[in-house]
């Protein structure tokens, strides 16, 4: 088992005449494109929809496998030139096709007859994305200024994210007498000793010091970026953007927001009951968060954290046990912090050769494995989407937490059922590390959403220096987790260390997490009840998530998301853990 992902199964480096080739048809398949958005107005609905889908296929599948190696090795490696310079060219290359895209989608928005084509069975793989096509055509901006927004991108907003990305990833915390890396010091708040977690805290907030008005910079042009395109397309707002991306009502949000606003309490009570747990009066300080609880202290290698999740998921359904044991044992997996790597984790599906890829900075904690079960639950999601069209697998933010937080809640629920109840120190821990977890997509998710919102509030009328940001971000930590911690010891700095918010196409991707969360603990909670007969169903949602809208893939599961009772139904369940974690505290 290698320690480092395999990237050979697309190219071997940018050298290999494979990655030459594709870069040709690529090239080849965008000189249709573009002879099609020339020809696309004196075509007749059917044969422009068939024409455009073919090219399209065929441009997603070349630039998937391009863009995805350049962006896996930036990831592994921020100084590496190479994948730079190429990931910057390919983006060069498509936004030059924005302008023939827009003509594109609008020729097939406004054609005669294209209601015909949606109902066509033979079309039905493609129904939902034209459909989006026909719907979203009202937002689109001539062909020119497409193409002018999309050059510009490429110096603007994802500019100051290669900014932020590359300032977080090289700067070092004085820790110790040593430099270390941003992910490394991070990684310390899980540590057992009390000293360790504190003087980790210090050093990383000291170390933002020579990035923040940088940083700061970054975030500020990319939300005016994002705000003054908003306005040009006619948009009501960026949030009102986030949620059409999302394919998601703002019904379901309201609902989803007051049932956390209503349970906010309750995680207070947790937060402070950990608090007294670890000595302290009153609330818990920012640095004891993840301060692990009772005796589960065990470090895992990474073939303990295999053997682990393979035992429980095999339990629950062949196909997602088979894929993580190809996950470890055949390179899926990029595992350990080093200077240079990015911080936090993410999975990266490669459809091309039907995989995934996941990053992690694993040090070997409950947590860690925890974190791992989350990704590999993207993965597979991954792979029930890979059985669409390449241009129909996308998924929208809410729903593309939900395979992973569903394994989250799968490995920690079935670590608490085996625990003897006798064993009290376990069981306080295996809880505790599900309420941390929990307390982060409630508390900690609803602060970025309160943040996120006052920054574009305030950016159309000011530019908010770092001081100014870190002000925000303590205001809204302040709002969300009450008197659970200690307000002299919050974090102001979780603004700039967050890669989520320094995106000119994926604003508010925060309340996904909290969607995620509790849609997966209702799913759970299905899963309990019915059993195996469940697991298909599972599937089948999944494999809607690419081609229809989040509240009708619900339905599959016989869920109405609208409905705030829903969404009370799985903080209740949280609310009964941290009953129980209280109990077992004063025990």
């Amino acid at each position: 088992m290698n320690d480092t992902w395999d990237l050979s199964v697309l190219y071997t480096g940018f050298d290999d005449p494979a990655y030459a080739a594709d870069l040709a048809a690529l090239d080849a398949a965008i000189a249709d494109f573009r002879q099609l958005a020339a020809n696309a107005a004196s075509m007749p609905a059917a044969a422009l929809v068939r024409a455009f889908i073919g090219i399209y296929e065929r441009m997603a599948v070349y630039e998937g496998k391009l863009s995805i190696y350049a962006n896996l090795r930036f990831s592994g490696n921020t100084s590496d030139a190479e994948a730079v310079s190429m990931a910057g060219r390919l983006m060069d290359k498509l936004s030059a096709t924005a302008a023939d895209d827009a003509v594109l989608r609008a020729a097939i928005a406004g054609a005669e007859g294209l209601d015909d084509v949606i109902r066509d069975p033979a079309m039905s793989e493609y129904r939902y994305m034209l459909e989006s096509i026909r719907d979203d055509a009202r937002y689109l901006l001539s062909d020119k200024e497409e193409n002018v927004l999309a050059r510009m991108n490429i110096s603007g907003a994802a500019a100051w994210s290669d900014l932020q990305s590359s300032l977080t990833s090289s700067v070092t915390a004085d820790y110790n007498g040593e430099k270390i890396t941003l992910s490394a010091v991070r990684n310390l708040a899980y540590d057992a000793d009390p000293a360790v977690r504190r003087a980790a805290y210090d050093a990383e907030l000291a170390c933002y010091e020579p990035i923040k008005e940088a940083v700061a910079f970054a975030l500020n042009s990319i939300k005016l970026q994002v705000i003054n395109e908003c306005a040009l397309r006619g948009y009501e707002s960026p949030l009102d953007q986030a949620l059409k991306s999302a394919r998601m009502k703002r019904t379901t949000l309201d609902a989803l927001l007051g049932a956390m606003q209503e349970y906010l309490p309750c995680f207070w009570k947790y937060l402070r009951a950990k608090a007294k747990y670890l000595g302290y009066e009153g609330g818990l300080p920012w640095w004891e968060l993840f301060a692990p609880i009772g005796k589960n202290d065990k470090k895992f290698t990474t073939a303990d954290a295999r053997d682990y999740l393979l035992n429980i998921f095999k339990g629950f359904d062949g196909q997602l046990h088979d894929m993580v044991k190809t996950a470890f044992n055949e390179g899926w997996i990029d595992f350990f912090p080093r200077a240079g790597k990015v911080g936090g984790a993410f999975d990266c599906g490669v459809p091309a050769v039907k995989q995934s890829r996941v990053l992690t900075n694993f040090d070997g904690s409950f947590s860690d494995v925890v974190t791992l079960a989350h990704e590999l639950g993207h993965a597979f999601h991954d792979q029930q989407v890979f059985s669409h069209s390449p241009v129909t697998q996308d998924y929208s933010m809410p729903v593309a937490e939900t395979a992973s937080t569903f394994n989250e809640v799968l490995v920690v629920s079935t670590a608490i059922k085996e625990t003897d109840d006798s064993d009290r120190e376990t069981r306080l821990a295996l809880i505790e590390s599900q309420l941390s977890d929990a307390a982060q997509i409630i508390c900690d998710i609803y602060s970025r959403y309160l943040f996120e919102t006052s920054v574009f509030e305030n950016r159309s009328q000011e530019f908010m220096n770092a001081e100014r940001l870190c002000g925000l971000m303590t205001e809204a930590q302040k709002a969300a987790y009450g008197d659970g911690l200690d307000e002299s010891t919050l974090h102001p700095y979780m603004w700039l260390c967050k890669s989520h918010y320094y995106s000119g196409e994926l604003s508010f991707y925060n309340f996904p997490y909290a969607f995620g969360g509790l849609f997966a603990r209702g799913l759970y909670a299905k899963y309990e009840k019915e059993g195996s007969a469940f697991v298909p169903v599972y599937k089948k949602m999944l494999n809607a998530t690419s081609v229809t809208d989040v509240e009708d893939c619900a339905r599959i599961a016989g869920i109405d998301l609208g409905d705030k009772a829903f969404w009370e139904a799985g903080l209740q369940s949280l609310a009964d853990e941290i009953d129980e974690f209280c109990k077992l505290v004063e025990a």
